[in-house]
């Protein structure tokens, strides 16, 4: 049974720290700063090789923390969290030298006797503030690049999962040297206590409502911000789809983590005429990959469970809502409140209006709404705000640019869910409502730095000709005619 896999509750979470301790231990990253902005690339790739080793030996602990939390399974925390950070932490070994090479720009011709080029430094002391959902690699994937960088970093892991925020304290106060990365344990006020702090970045990964307090703080302080947030990504399935395929994927993409993923699809959009063979090939999917009746669902401990409470009666409540307002449900609806279960669901017949309609699910309910034009597809979509990643579905190609250019999205990936977020060559970030800023691979290294212009004058240049006096006919007037027209 799958109770038999979830630890016993949770321990509570060390004490936080007094804000004075906040404020010296902030104090002492600042200072020791600038002895981390001067390290080479060599020291560089010494600790993230230390790090990726620290995680390497605690990968099973890591992942029995994990399903201490919220019952995960190790599979699944091995594939989204364990490789991803060793993996970040490999790209960064290999590439960071190369990333902090200082880059030729060219000279414009009235600049002529200078050269420019663009250094790379850290932005300073940055705060990465972790979620629960994720809490390993939303925690260490962009500590990865605040350490390529060459920035402090303090880092508050979410008191959620307090089993992995407890392992990760240990593991890097054993690590690292606390004036160059810390862990703070701690609830909201510790939060609120960091975020009155003058960071030079903050790394956000949450809601759109914490996201908005977030940046407020930050403002304060002129803080520069990476906010990775959410929102309802859609999946569109048309009428050239291989709906058994579309099916498989957008199940393992919503239903892994019990949909607690912020690229999880949170809809589906499939054309009218495929409509029914695509809820029969979910039944099907869901019946493979957790079995086919409630008791073996309960039981199957490839499922995980809601983080809290609070997460499972909100669900409740929305899928109660919902089916009240005329959603007809598909595949589950079974829940047990004792032990945070709320079954894969799927639900057919959904009202636009619904309150499932409304608000990111980030649980186990698939809503599926029939379409009947590509058209109305693209006003749905855009009539909300721009989601965090989006999925399509079709066998034509024109199809497809037809949604990407018609619409926005942190990312888009087709014929697959959530591949984007495990390819270092691509940005991982979102846009408007769904987050600002990226990183993974040298996207993350350029967004924990500063790409900061340096011009050196070696031979006269001609910006002389244009000091005063000014006289109409000199020298000055005519090289700037000239240029003009050059």
């Amino acid at each position: 049974m799958v109770t038999a896999t979830l630890a016993p509750p949770a321990p509570p979470a060390p004490p936080a720290a007094a804000p004075p301790d906040l404020r010296a231990l902030f104090d002492a990253q600042r200072t020791h700063q600038p002895v981390m902005a001067r390290t080479t690339a060599a020291e560089r790739r010494e600790r993230l090789r230390q790090l990726r080793d620290t995680v390497a030996t605690h990968r099973a602990e890591l992942c029995a923390a994990v399903q201490a939390d919220f019952g995960r399974p190790v599979a699944e925390t091995e594939l989204t969290e364990i490789h991803s950070v060793l993996s970040e932490c490999d790209d960064a070994i290999r590439h960071v030298g190369r990333w902090m090479k200082p880059e030729r720009a060219g000279t414009p011709l009235m600049l002529f006797g200078t050269t420019s080029r663009l250094v790379h430094e850290p932005r300073g002391v940055v705060l990465i503030i972790a979620p629960w959902n994720y809490p390993i690699g939303l925690l260490l994937n962009p500590l990865v690049a605040a350490i390529a960088s060459g920035n402090c970093a303090i880092c508050k892991p979410s008191e959620k999962t307090p089993h992995v925020a407890a392992l990760l304290h240990r593991m890097l106060t054993g690590l690292c040297d606390a004036r160059e990365v810390a862990v703070v344990l701690g609830a909201a006020d510790v939060a609120q206590g960091l975020l009155e702090l003058p960071f030079d970045h903050i790394c956000f990964t949450g809601s759109p409502q914490i996201g908005k307090l977030v940046m407020a703080a930050a403002a304060k302080h002129l803080a520069s911000v990476t906010l990775e947030l959410g929102g309802k990504s859609p999946t569109i399935v048309d009428e050239t789809a291989d709906v058994h395929l579309a099916a498989e994927r957008v199940a393992i993409g919503k239903f892994m983590n019990a949909g607690q993923t912020c690229v999880a699809p949170d809809y589906v959009l499939v054309h009218r005429s495929r409509e029914a063979a695509f809820l029969e090939a979910l039944r099907a999917t869901l019946a493979t990959f957790y079995g086919a009746g409630d008791a073996d669902r309960r039981g199957n401990p490839d499922f995980a469970r809601l983080v809290d409470g609070a997460a499972f009666a909100r669900l409740k409540g929305l899928l109660d809502r919902t089916v009240a307002a005329g959603a007809r449900i598909v595949a589950g609806g079974d829940s047990d409140a004792g032990t945070r279960y709320l079954a894969p669901t799927v639900l057919a017949d959904v009202p636009r209006s619904s309150p499932i309609m409304q608000e990111e699910i980030f649980g186990p309910i698939l809503p599926v709404l029939a379409y009947d034009t590509a058209d109305e597809v693209v006003q749905f979509i855009r009539a909300g705000t721009k989601p965090l990643a989006m999925y399509i579905f079709s066998a034509s190609r024109d199809a497809a640019e037809f949604f990407i250019s018609s619409t926005s999205a942190g990312a888009t990936v087709v014929g697959n869910i959530g591949m984007h977020y495990f390819h270092h060559g691509l940005p991982f970030g979102g846009v408007g409502a769904s987050g600002m800023g990226a990183y993974h691979g040298v996207y993350g290294f350029r967004e924990f730095s500063h790409a900061r212009p340096v011009i050196r004058q070696w031979e006269p240049a001609l910006v002389k000709m244009f000091f005063p006096p000014y006289r109409e006919g000199s020298i000055g007037q005519k090289v700037l005619r000239l240029l003009e027209r050059l």
